[in-house]
């Protein structure tokens, strides 16, 4: 990092900060159970959240015997994100060791933020239900770029929001648990950290360096330890 400090810390939303696995997963099984089909696993569910409600849907119909078609696809998909929406935040949480970093920077005044290809509606009222949305500096959603992660234009505009020229980019922190995560970041010129504890498939697991991340965080206290850590040097 080419300064002595950090500007700002954005974080990816499910998986990075939050984990929203458990509403996804009781969701997808009551669905499953519904139409009589096999629920997939929870396991296999989680691996898929960050993919999105389209990755979750079309994993849940895999074990639909009869052939349907995409307008009664997307109804399910619309059942789904209705669902989730009325019961958005039954489990979902701050990963728990994360509540304590939130807390250093809102007390050294270091500004965080939220970049997420989840919609606004949803993130907006994830945040509310974990009364984030008023310590949260900048929220990056789909709806406000034409283009979303891998490509740059959301770290931009997080920027812009925050105030921030991009030529101090590279001492804006990053978090994400998912490869676009990663090369939007770069793509901004951010420092990049892997959540690798994130939903990642089983199938990425072993190529995770390849993806180009500056750090790698095992798990949240690992992140934690990171980010409080000398190389990350605050002023």
């Amino acid at each position: 990092m080419s300064t002595n400090y950090v500007k700002a810390v954005l974080f990816d939303l499910d998986g990075t900060l939050i984990d929203t696995a458990a509403d996804f997963i009781r969701i997808i099984r009551r669905m499953s159970e519904a139409n009589g089909w096999q629920a997939p696993s929870s396991e296999a569910i989680r691996e898929q959240v960050s993919a999105g409600a389209g990755a979750m849907v079309s994993l849940m119909l895999k074990h639909n015997s009869q052939p349907l078609t995409e307008e009664q696809v997307q109804q399910y998909r619309q059942q789904f994100l209705d669902e989730y929406e009325a019961e958005i935040c039954v489990d979902s949480r701050v990963f728990p060791e994360l509540e304590s970093l939130l807390d250093y920077y809102d007390k050294n005044g270091t500004p965080w933020g939220i970049v997420t290809n989840k919609p606004r509606y949803l993130s907006t009222k994830l945040l509310e239900c974990l009364n984030l949305a008023e310590r949260c500096s900048v929220l990056v959603c789909p709806d406000d770029v034409s283009n979303t992660k891998p490509d740059p234009e959301p770290m931009y505009l997080a920027l812009e929001k925050l105030e921030l020229p991009r030529g101090v980019a590279n001492s804006v922190i990053y978090v994400g648990d998912h490869i676009r995560d990663i090369q939007a970041g770069a793509a901004a010129g951010m420092t990049n950290v892997l959540a690798s504890y994130g939903y990642i498939p089983p199938e990425d697991q072993d190529d995770l360096e390849a993806w180009g991340a500056d750090y790698i965080a095992e798990t949240p206290k690992a992140l934690v330890k990171l980010l409080r850590s000398k190389e990350f040097d605050y002023l």
